[in-house]
């Protein structure tokens, strides 16, 4: 990221603190999020999307019955996130706003990079190349794609409100589109 971008998310993590939640880590919030991007991609990958609820937003959970379904099993496979299989995380963009009835809002979201062994083709839809990582000699190598996700986790931070993150979006490139 850009030095300008690393600086005004950590302005950001500083106003939160500040106005918000004076216990909150960036270093707490990453790891809960990989969590549950792990779970949450586990569970699509499934099509158990009736788990989802109280995770995702329900506008969210509509839209992913409608894409899961028309899948192929090697893609909803790929979508998969094994926790020690995520190798790179990243904050992207960060957002405070209130809405018309003074509803306090804080979302962030997170840019995943995980390893999956799903059966993909060398090209994707889309003609973008996804990475191979083979592990292991010519008699035993394992295949491993580098994937992208990105998952938008938002939190209601009005007095008396839930102190729970939702996940408002969804985006595995190139494979849940």
């Amino acid at each position: 990221t850009s030095p300008f971008a690393w600086l005004r998310t950590r302005f950001y993590y500083l106003l939160i603190r500040l106005y918000f939640d004076q216990d909150f880590s960036i270093e707490e919030f990453t790891r809960g999020a990989k969590q549950a991007f792990s779970v949450v991609s586990k569970l699509l990958s499934q099509c158990k999307l009736d788990l989802l609820d109280q995770l995702v937003s329900a506008e969210v959970l509509q839209v992913l019955k409608e894409k899961i379904s028309l899948l192929p099993d090697n893609h909803r496979d790929a979508l998969a996130a094994d926790i020690d299989a995520i190798m790179y995380t990243t904050e992207g963009d960060v957002r405070i706003y209130y809405d018309d009835d003074g509803m306090k809002f804080v979302s962030i979201l997170m840019r995943f990079w995980y390893l999956n062994g799903a059966n993909l083709p060398d090209e994707v839809p889309g003609e973008t190349k996804v990475f191979q990582i083979v592990f292991g000699d010519e008699s035993t190598k394992e295949k491993r794609h580098l994937l992208t996700a990105n998952y938008e986790f938002q939190r209601e931070f009005t007095e008396g409100a839930k102190p729970d993150w939702t996940i408002t979006r969804i985006e595995h490139p190139r494979l849940l589109e």
